[in-house]
């Protein structure tokens, strides 16, 4: 069971950047995805979830409107599209998986003791 993140850097302000998150060694399409980012000294944050099927998606309010959840289950991965990126943006940002949760629970509490979590990549929002 594995799931990678990419596609993190360093991005200028405003500007825009998508993650992506490869699965593998599970159902992928069975599993609600959710992306989280963590900065050093505050706590974790679930930013975007989606269900299995892709039909439903859950925004936290710092990102509702600036960033997009997606998937692509033919592919297994999941994306985090991210438009007009701040340096208050900066972060580890990780995706999760998990095939009992709902999108919206995955985000709020993060996976059941069925999920897991990936790797994370790093994002730098230069002001």
């Amino acid at each position: 069971v594995q799931l990678q993140a990419s596609g993190g850097g360093l991005v200028q302000t405003g500007k825009s950047v998508r993650l992506s998150c490869k699965g593998s060694g599970f159902r992928f399409g069975e599993a609600a995805l959710g992306w989280f980012r963590q900065v050093p000294g505050k706590e974790r944050e679930g930013l975007a979830c989606i269900s299995g099927g892709g039909s439903v998606a859950y925004y936290s309010d710092s990102v509702k409107g600036r960033f997009t959840v997606s998937r692509d289950n033919a592919h297994d991965t999941a994306y985090l599209q991210m438009n007009v990126v701040n340096p208050e943006d900066t972060a580890v940002y990780v995706c999760a998986a998990d095939p009992q949760r709902i999108s919206w629970l995955l985000c709020e509490m993060g996976p059941s003791g069925l999920g897991f979590w990936g790797q994370g990549t790093l994002v730098t929002v230069s002001s």
